[in-house]
């Protein structure tokens, strides 16, 4: 099912189907989110959860009410992307998706959780809003969520992906860990420079010859992306969020990935507990948190 919001700027798309972004445009009918194509991804902006990237080998270690330690499975980005969410409701600039662990999820996620989503829509601006409640009642879970919208790049039909840029809001010098794109894992220890005391990054399929790229080490917690010929381009807002992914496809894809996640794919040290990563984040029986970020057209 579509869904269709609009302010005096925007027109929103949305689908049930992942609870996701479908189409943002704007009034002179450009269409700045990416639109799928199998030919380079077929994927738009999907939400990620309860893991963004990947673990070892697709599995995880947990301790089962019995604690004995049992092994889950979750795919790359997690387990609810390509999942129908429930319409919980819609008003005039705002929609909310839900969805809940399912038979299938909790075999490989032991967790009784809901997960909502808020989007709502103002004038330029579209605000992704994650609400997720831990359903147990006896034990914490662990968790991590994020964004993976992708954008048009070129946003017009006469203009090259080069003619585009990220502008961050602080000078940046920085460097990014080692990825592996056939296992999705990362290695900190060995990494290699990607800013050098600038704001700016001119855009090149280059940048993703190892995958993407895992900004874990930004100061700024803005990033727009611009064309060198035009103004049209927009803003993202990820404060809430630890990290930035940056993400487009060997074979010249012509959209861009800017994805706020709150935490990273398992690196090379790292254990196979979710509740010993990174940043996770831990919601004690009956707890619930929230999380988001803006998208902003320019």
């Amino acid at each position: 099912m579509t869904i269709e919001i609009k302010s005096d700027e925007l027109t929103v798309q949305f689908q049930t189907f992942g609870g996701a972004l479908s189409s943002i445009k704007d009034k002179d009918g450009v269409e700045y989110l990416w639109q799928g194509d199998p030919t380079y991804w077929s994927g738009q902006a999907p939400v990620l959860f309860p893991i963004c990237g990947s673990i070892r080998d697709d599995q995880y270690l947990y301790l089962s009410d019995d604690q004995k330690e049992l092994t889950g499975k979750i795919p790359r980005h997690g387990l609810v992307r390509k999942k129908e969410f429930e319409l919980v409701s819609q008003t005039n600039d705002s929609v909310t998706f839900a969805i809940e662990d399912d038979e299938g999820m909790y075999q490989n996620y032991p967790y009784h959780f809901r997960l909502e989503i808020t989007y709502t829509v103002t004038s330029k601006k579209i605000r992704t809003q994650y609400h997720v409640t831990n359903k147990e009642t006896a034990k914490e879970m662990p968790y991590f969520i994020g964004g993976h919208p992708g954008f048009n790049c070129p946003l017009l039909t006469d203009e090259a992906y080069e003619d585009y840029y990220l502008e961050f809001d602080k000078v940046e010098s920085c460097t990014v860990p080692r990825s592996f794109p056939e296992t999705g894992l990362l290695d900190f220890q060995d990494r290699s420079p990607w800013l050098d005391n600038q704001k700016e990054l001119d855009l090149s399929y280059d940048l993703f010859s190892h995958d993407a790229v895992t900004l874990d080490k930004l100061n700024s917690r803005i990033v727009y992306l611009k064309s060198r010929k035009h103004e049209k381009g927009l803003k993202l807002d990820f404060s809430e969020f630890s990290y930035l992914i940056v993400w487009s496809t060997l074979n010249k894809g012509p959209f861009i990935a800017l994805e706020p996640w709150s935490g990273l794919s398992t690196s090379l040290e790292e254990g196979d507990h979710l509740e010993d990563k990174k940043d996770v984040r831990i919601l004690k029986p009956g707890q619930d948190d929230q999380i988001g970020f803006d998208i902003e057209i320019l």
